[in-house]
């Protein structure tokens, strides 16, 4: 008995000895801290602090944003001079542009990559894993998110997913070329066209992996907003921009899943024989054995996801202008409560609409009702954004710098695309222009624009944050009077060339006499698409010359309520030094009445007989 109490006090104490030499490193390595370099690659390349994989996603976004935007490029010379020789097909294209003709093949490839690359890896990565990754825990009051190795493997997922994606542009048949919805049975037959053989099994890989890195990434954003909020911290008391972050990564697990059954069945279609999405037929005269399967299958997996996409794109954007426009119109939000309500009512209607993308296809008629009253229910709390936006800004002390610009520039082009996109949802009105280039106008304006838009707020915004300078003001303005002009010059008259019936996807339409008139408009429209094409050229330059030579910034330059301000300047594990900072209030106090400031930090706590403002 008195060995073995003699044991376990020898244990007990060897124990204790451990506990007190990890507290003692533990300490010493919180002393050293500072001094403790991190070689590049653990800091730089598989790091697992969410500021920089922030600043990674926007840099690998912004990459195949240069190669998405220079694809509508190439294919806007081939549509406003069609068959014409142009040298830089040559340059480009090689192979694929035989005497500087492009062929057809690849102006279908690359209307397909552009589509892809711009959805997903630019908008999707730029918005949500920029800002959800660098927002959420400063917003929160959170050290870093719930799993920093997630975190990192979710963006290690895209960055492989993104290079797949551009090595198919390199195969010798060419990439996916059935557009960025690839349809069956164009996709699903190698033998349809020549980028349905190893492009189109790339694409497949690359879109998989992708939908991995959106899970991870979504699922780490869900768990840390929920769990790792600071004290007084109440849902009510969060910023706008984290409920958007927060209720588009719900969406993005509800339906990324479905994407990928759709690309796995289209997979086993492709290389194993099935028949999920192929019934009887026919390819150049021969009897092909699929029997049974529905293309129309295929069409509800894709846009069950496609369409709660636009919003996993639109809704970070939309927080960024309710972030960007209370504070530079040094106003509350209006209609705070509203607002979440709108977030939340957009998220659920998002999942129940995607039937209005195939009133063509052949789908029964009285869904195509349910799905147009669905889609028009969309537009109240849509139509509540706008005119709570417009509400704040009335009568503000606007700040009319960049970011500012470029949120009420979405709001713009938010309202402009969303009226096209109640013409689109009824069923009736919709069937004369599907298909046409009325489409593209719209989604473009809503989805490409507005995003796009929300993204350069959120870049303006938070770079100080980012890199601890500030961007050129000068070179942001040039960037958004170009770009604002430029966007509204390339979309605004396809919606009349759409409406005249032109169809799109369509290489070339000299074939068609009814469309001679409407071939000078695609001139003015591709001039208008090289000058916006050019202008983000400044923003790049804007961009990378202020990362290491703009102005050093301030603790809080824009005089902002919200937390991510009080924190340090220098970048540091876990944001801030010692402890939290604790919440005592919304996140959109300015211009409060009875105050000398115009903005009350959410730190500040309540004085007495102060009321806390959440209309």
């Amino acid at each position: 008995m008195d060995e073995q109490s003699t044991d376990v006090c020898s244990i007990y104490t060897i124990i204790i000895s451990i506990k007190n030499m990890s507290t003692a490193i533990t300490t010493e390595e919180e002393v050293h801290e500072h001094h403790h370099k991190e070689t590049f690659i653990t800091k730089y390349i598989f790091s697992q602090d969410h500021k920089m994989i922030a600043k990674q996603y926007l840099i690998t976004g912004l990459f195949m944003g240069i190669i998405g935007i220079a694809m509508s490029l190439l294919f806007r010379v081939q549509l406003a001079w069609p068959e014409q020789s142009f040298k830089i097909f040559e340059v480009f294209l090689g192979k694929w542009a035989p005497e500087g003709v492009m062929d057809p093949n690849v102006y279908l490839a690359l209307v397909t990559i552009h589509g892809t690359i711009m959805v997903f890896f630019v908008l999707t990565a730029g918005l949500s894993g920029t800002f959800s990754n660098l927002l959420i825990p400063l917003q929160i009051g959170a050290r870093d998110m719930a799993s920093g190795l997630l975190n990192m493997i979710a963006y290690w997922l895209f960055f492989l997913s993104s290079v797949l994606m551009i090595a198919s542009l390199f195969v010798e048949a060419g990439p996916a070329a059935a557009g960025w919805t690839i349809y069956p049975p164009l996709s699903a037959l190698p033998q349809a066209q020549p980028g349905s053989g190893l492009g189109m099994t790339l694409w497949l890989v690359s879109m998989a992996i992708f939908v991995a890195s959106s899970l991870l990434g979504s699922l780490n954003y869900i768990v840390t907003v929920i769990n790792l909020r600071t004290k007084g911290m109440s849902f009510s008391r969060l910023p706008l921009t984290i409920w958007a972050f927060f209720i588009t990564a719900i969406i993005g697990v509800v339906s990324f899943p479905v994407l990928l059954s759709a690309a796995l069945l289209l997979i086993m279609d492709r290389s194993f024989g099935t028949s999920f999405f192929l019934s009887d037929i026919f390819i150049q005269g021969e009897v092909l054995h699929y029997q049974g399967g529905s293309p129309v299958l295929y069409e509800h997996l894709f846009w069950f996801l496609g369409h709660p996409e636009v919003y996993i794109v639109l809704l970070p954007a939309l927080g960024i202008t309710s972030e960007v426009i209370a504070t530079n119109a040094r106003k509350p939000i209006f209609g705070y409560r509203a607002m979440v309500a709108s977030i939340l009512a957009i998220a659920f209607l998002s999942t129940i609409v995607w039937g209005h993308h195939m009133f063509i296809s052949g789908m029964n008629p009285f869904l195509g009702s349910v799905f147009t009253f669905t889609t028009l229910l969309i537009a109240i709390p849509s139509a509540v954004k706008a005119f709570n936006y417009i509400t704040t800004l009335w009568k503000g002390n606007l700040q009319l710098n960049p970011a500012m610009l470029f949120s009420i520039a979405l709001v713009s082009t938010f309202i402009s695309g969303g009226l096209t996109g109640i013409i689109l949802g009824d069923s009736t009105l919709d069937i004369n222009v599907h298909d046409t280039y009325f489409v593209v106008a719209h989604f473009h304006l809503v989805m490409g624009i507005s995003a796009l838009y929300g993204l350069f707020a959120g870049v303006y915004h938070w770079f100080p944050k980012m890199f601890k300078r500030m961007m050129n003001k000068n070179l942001g303005y040039i960037h958004f009077w170009i770009t604002a002009v430029g966007a509204y010059g390339v979309f605004f008259p396809m919606h009349f060339i759409g409406m005249a019936g032109l169809p799109r996807r369509y290489y070339t339409n000299t074939a068609f006499p009814y469309f001679d008139d409407i071939a000078d408009i695609n001139i003015v429209i591709s001039i208008f698409a090289f000058i916006a094409g050019a202008a983000q050229i400044i923003f790049l330059y804007n961009f990378i010359h202020s990362i290491y030579y703009g102005k050093p910034t301030v603790q809080n330059p824009w005089k902002s309520t919200t937390l991510e301000w009080t924190a340090p300047i220098e970048h540091k594990h876990g944001n801030w030094d010692g402890e939290i900072p604790h919440v005592y209030r919304w996140a959109y106090d300015y211009s409060k009445p009875g105050k000398k400031d115009d903005y009350v930090p959410q730190t500040v706590p309540l004085e007495k007989g102060e009321e806390e403002l959440q209309h």
